[in-house]
């Protein structure tokens, strides 16, 4: 296989590769680490290489097979490349939030799903660029380089997870983690061509810290395709003691979701986003090419979608108290994180925004009660470019946002799972895509129908 082949090869072919002794992971981490240095300073995807570690490991890796003919009781990803978002502490590794006055913070402990990718096997590249503080869904924290997107640098790969979704889609890691607080996942997915997925509520654990948004937040996988990312949604998912909220782990792997047969599902889809309205021309027509082809499959199809007004405002105040909540001082932030921060509002008010965000939860989720899955654009329109914004200001800035990531965010609020998915490209060369929403606790119903999807209709990987 020749080095391209090899870099945009899926995560679980990798660990194939390796369990047959057709690459060492020695190999894949050298690979990885020259693709690195030679592209990623026009890209702007990693904060933090972590070259020195990473070929110890794959040196160490590679001579336990060596020496160890039985492998049937191998980590499931032995040796395969992955990165985490400089949001996510691992342990003696810096880790600076986007903040530049922390950048060198090194954190004492691991996180608790950093622990389980390290017992799967992984080897961790390194850790990729976020919007600072997590707060933006574009990747330019002020102080360091922005970050662009593969397709084309002078879009943007979206936020904050953008170090990752940009990471992944130019093959300079084997798939990543990733954080969703109003689409932080989702929105880089569709944004760089990837499949994003944000877990239900209590589905992947925030040991040993916790959530400190009201459950908004949720970690999950980026990848280059549907079974890599249920792969390590698996490898991540599960009860760490002291959870204040979880799910009980699922009947089989989400992996064999992938390969699952599905009955006939009730579909609802919408392109209006209440109380919005209307998404682009462009993104309009990804869901109605979606819809097409579910319909094709055999699923009901109906238009419909759940009411999101009053949403806006109490998840605003739940979603900027995070600046507030990472203890960094004002001085130490990016002008629109300073305005957020000073915002803040009173605790009293903080709690009546989480009792209003919850009433309209229930009211989303019910709406469930008569479909299985809803199809929504990801975003309101494909990507901008970088710096576009960087001259507004904070009000307007906000305005913005809302005015692009407002698809997402309903379902941090619900805690519902939701799935990102590349469906094509805009009309200058940048992917579009959808999301899939489930009811609590159904991603194996959202991977087995995104499986279908990705079958029957595949998307290009970006190749260079």
């Amino acid at each position: 296989m020749n080095p391209i082949d090899l870099a945009f090869s899926s995560a679980l072919e990798q660990a194939r590769l390796i369990r047959s002794g057709e690459v060492s992971p020695l190999e894949l981490a050298e690979l990885y680490l020259e693709r690195i240095e030679r592209l990623d300073s026009g890209l702007g995807s990693y904060l933090t290489v972590m070259a020195e570690s990473a070929i110890a490991l794959a040196k160490s890796q590679t001579e336990h097979l060596a020496t160890n003919r039985d492998r049937t009781n191998l980590p499931p990803f032995l040796g395969v490349p992955i990165s985490i978002k400089d949001l996510t502490p691992v342990a003696n590794v810096r880790c600076a939030y986007g903040v530049p006055a922390l950048y060198n913070n090194i954190a004492t402990y691991d996180d608790g799903i950093v622990s389980k990718i390290k017992a799967a096997g992984f080897n961790i590249l390194g850790k990729t660029a976020t919007a600072q503080v997590g707060s933006l869904p574009y990747t330019e924290p002020a102080g360091f380089p922005p970050t662009r997107n593969p397709w084309n640098l002078e879009y943007s790969p979206g936020g904050s997870s953008g170090g990752a979704a940009a990471a992944v889609a130019a093959g300079l890691c084997a798939i990543a983690q990733g954080s969703d607080g109003g689409g932080s996942i989702r929105g880089p997915a569709f944004c760089c061509g990837l499949v994003g997925i944000k877990p239900s509520r209590g589905r992947v654990s925030h040991a040993p810290v916790g959530d400190y948004q009201s459950g908004i937040s949720a970690n999950g996988p980026l990848a280059r395709n549907v079974r890599d990312a249920a792969a390590l949604l698996d490898v991540i998912s599960g009860y760490i003691t002291g959870d204040p909220y979880w799910l009980p782990n699922p009947e089989t792997a989400f992996l064999t979701a992938a390969d699952r047969e599905l009955g006939n599902l009730k579909i609802a889809f919408s392109t209006v986003i209440p109380p919005l309205g209307e998404v682009s021309s462009e993104c309009q027509q990804s869901v109605i090419k979606t819809v097409e082809l579910l319909s094709e499959i055999g699923h009901h199809l109906e238009p419909g979608c759940p009411d999101f007004n009053g949403l806006i405002e109490p998840f605003t105040i739940i979603w900027q108290s995070g600046v507030a909540a990472s203890g960094i001082p004002g001085e130490a932030l990016e002008p629109m994180n300073k305005w957020l921060l000073e915002r803040t509002c009173s605790a009293g008010d903080y709690l009546r925004a989480v009792t209003q965000m919850q009433l309209i939860a229930r009211r989303i989720v019910g709406f469930f009660n008569d479909f299985d899955v809803l199809v929504l654009p990801t975003y309101m329109h494909s990507s901008i470019r970088v710096g576009e914004w960087a001259n507004l200001s904070p009000e307007e800035t906000l305005q913005k946002i809302i005015n692009w990531i407002a698809p997402c965010p309903p379902f941090n609020s619900s805690g519902q799972p939701a799935i990102a998915l590349p469906t094509g490209l805009d009309s200058n060369g940048l992917p579009l895509g959808i999301q899939l929403i489930g009811r609590p606790g159904a991603e194996a119903t959202l991977i087995a129908l995104a499986a279908q999807i990705e079958a029957a209709r595949p998307f290009p990987v970006l190749r260079f």
